[in-house]
């Protein structure tokens, strides 16, 4: 541990360089939010009441606001209108609200903002309900990780400090809240909720529209369109309990009571957000087979990992994202344990079958993180490390200037962070962490590490001294983990894991003859053979797909072998696998698919890519589509965006103009 010493912080938690507020000057003893919703002027206006502890006795309070007009500021129910000051924007953390605290103020005080958004808030998506899928009434929703909640109302907008919530909002629609209903009050189309337990900012979220509801297990139901909600219920009802349960015996009690979810419309930018009693969900889900209901697993697994136990800043993501990966691959393992099981496998070849499935998974994750850092181009030093640095490039600062709290520095956006960096390194870095110590006792650690940091929110090197810690016997096989490597350098883990490719290699045999028939395309009687090898995809998983496609991709990176020498191929696979790929309904398959075949350069499959994007709003798709598109024709890319980008949420449509260097 001696290598680190130069990156430990003077303290911990490390200071979060994303907020232009004191946040560590008050303790939030609850926030009550109200919300105003008009979609016909497209705005939200709301009133804000923090119940506060000055911790420091400091003499004034700041609060992150992005786009916003504030219109009135009390404190203990005296208005303090001239008392507060907005000042300029600074990009890209928006603008500080400065209000100075009147002598007389108690320790414990109660600060109330009236504010209205605007039409550049960057949480807040309105669609028209041409939008929607039933097209009868329009619809809102928001997503304010990673620092957009500044944008919905004036906030400590950092995961550094949380606090319980009472929500209500007016709204001619069925509304939804990130908490517990409370009660509705038709009459004035006013609904309450509350969430007891303490939360961040950037899980505050809103959704309103035409919503309907249904059951799909004991503590869980699943909320969207009415048009849309059988197909929902049939997607989740078989798995969701179960989830909940083994999580449970992985971690401890379910703290949130109800584990609902809602499917949003095409637009929304994630595959899901984990949004407390109101699981955020893409509709690219719903595919008809159960197959990627894992996103479920992690959503869930983020009740803990997250939404219990937080990352203060989102230099330190991967604690959030990491840890939550581990533990939706330890759930989809038992799950499949119980699924062996259940099919007469004893209990040594159900458990070996259950890490099979894990390690699996793992490997998709491994060829994600790969095509991603790949991705990243000259950004990959910068973004490919494990605990990010968002401080930014300290400006040349004049004598006559103050230090003020980053009022010199330059911080980065945490959205141009974003990657499956926190992902899967993190994981990976738990894996080593367990096979080092043994799978037995790193089972100990789980409950015990989400029990001591449960509320709140903690840095890398808090993880690393209560590791140390809990292992104390361990401690000299864990301090040969190269922690500088994993932490702080660039790239891929600096350890292959060499995953168990038992499921995957009849993935990889199929992709190799269609590699090795590529390049010997011009043979007819090659491809009557080849007819036949295509046909061993009608035995595969739908993930197993997924690998193969992967596979096929990868061989993009062979030396002296590219797709688009070889577009024959390509062109009779599209006639082999027409019905399973490329009409598919696995969003997940169809990508890879279009990505493989417009690597290639298939000219009807740009096209493809490129129509398939105006349907969908997840951001795993949309901007490494756009990327690849941007690299073999240019054109279409930038007429395909140009024809979308208003579908596409606020965050996704800065990303892309970004990738695609339109700004």
């Amino acid at each position: 541990m001696e290598e680190l010493k130069a990156y430990r912080p003077k303290t911990s938690p490390e200071l979060d360089p994303s907020t232009l507020s004191n946040y560590t000057c008050f303790t939030v003893k609850l926030t009550t939010l109200h919300f105003d919703i008009d979609f016909e002027k497209k705005i939200v206006s709301g009133k804000v009441k923090y119940d506060l502890l000055n911790k420091s006795e400091t003499d004034h309070v700041d609060l992150d606001t992005s786009y916003l007009d504030i219109t009135k500021v009390s404190i203990q129910n005296e208005s303090c209108d001239n008392q507060y000051k907005l000042h300029s924007r600074k990009e890209p953390l928006g603008s500080k609200l400065h209000i100075s605290i009147p002598a007389s103020t108690p320790k414990n005080f109660q600060l109330e903002i009236e504010f209205s958004t605007t039409s550049k808030c960057t949480a807040l998506q309105f669609l028209d309900k041409e939008a929607t899928d039933g097209k009868n009434h329009p619809y809102l929703f928001c997503q304010c990780q990673a620092i957009h909640a500044r944008s919905l109302f004036p906030s400590f907008d950092t995961p550094g400090i949380k606090s319980p919530y009472k929500f209500s909002a007016k709204s001619p629609l069925k509304t939804l809240l990130s908490g517990l209903l409370i009660k509705e009050d038709n009459e004035n189309n006013t609904v309450y909720f509350e969430q007891p337990v303490p939360i961040p900012s950037y899980l505050v979220s809103i959704a309103s529209g035409d919503i309907a509801r249904t059951s799909i297990g004991p503590r869980s139901d699943v909320m969207t369109e009415p048009v849309n909600l059988a197909k929902c219920k049939w997607e989740f009802e078989r798995d969701m309990e179960n989830f909940i349960q083994v999580a449970e015996k992985l971690i401890f009690e379910y703290e949130w009571q109800k584990f609902d979810s809602l499917v949003l419309p095409a637009s929304f930018p994630y595959g899901g957000m984990e949004i407390p009693n109101l699981c955020q969900l893409t509709p690219t889900l719903i595919c008809g087979d159960r197959s990627l209901v894992n996103v479920v697993a992690h959503e869930l697994a983020h009740s803990w990992s997250g939404n219990l136990v937080t990352n203060c800043s989102w230099e330190h993501f991967w604690l959030n994202e990491g840890w939550t990966v581990y533990l939706e691959r330890r759930i989809l393992e038992a799950l499949a344990v119980i699924e062996a099981k259940q099919q007469g496998k004893g209990d040594k070849e159900a458990h070996y079958y259950g890490e099979q499935v894990r390690q699996f998974n793992a490997i998709i994750g491994w060829t994600d993180l790969e095509n991603d850092l790949k991705s990243m181009g000259d950004n990959v030093d910068k973004y490919s490390i494990l605990v990010q640095d968002l401080k930014g490039k300290k400006k040349c600062q004049k004598k006559d200037e103050k230090e003020d709290n980053q009022s010199n520095a330059s911080p980065d956006d945490p959205d141009d962070a974003f990657s499956t960096v926190p992902y899967e390194k993190g994981f990976n870095l738990l894996y080593l962490i367990e096979k080092i110590v043994g799978k037995e006792k790193f089972d100990l650690f789980i409950p015990a590490y989400f029990r001591e940091f449960r509320f709140k929110s903690l840095d890398t090197f808090q993880f690393i001294d209560y590791l140390f810690d809990f292992f104390k016997e361990d401690a000299v096989k864990l301090d040969q983990i190269e922690w500088k490597k994993w932490l702080y350098e660039p790239g891929m883990p600096p350890i292959d894991p060499k995953f168990d490719t038992t499921l995957a290699q009849a993935c990889y045999d199929l992709a190799k003859k269609c590699y090795q028939y590529a390049l010997s395309e011009d043979d007819e009687n090659e491809f009557t053979q080849f007819k036949l090898v295509a046909n061993e995809i009608n035995d595969f998983s739908p993930s197993q797909n997924i690998v193969f496609l992967d596979t096929l991709i990868a061989y993009e990176k062979v030396a002296g072998f590219s797709w688009k020498q070889h577009k024959k191929t390509l062109n009779r696979m599209a006639t082999l696998y027409h019905d399973q790929y490329t009409e598919t309904s696995n969003a997940e398959i169809k990508f890879r698919w279009f990505y493989l075949q417009a690597t290639g350069e298939v000219l009807d499959f740009e096209v493809a890519m490129g129509e398939f994007l105006g349907t969908i709003g997840r951001m795993k798709f949309v901007r490494p589509g756009y990327a690849l598109l941007n690299k073999v024709n240019r054109e279409l890319a930038v007429r395909y965006f140009q024809r979308f980008e208003n579908r596409y949420h606020p965050i996704c449509k800065a990303m892309v103009r970004k990738d695609l260097q339109l700004d």
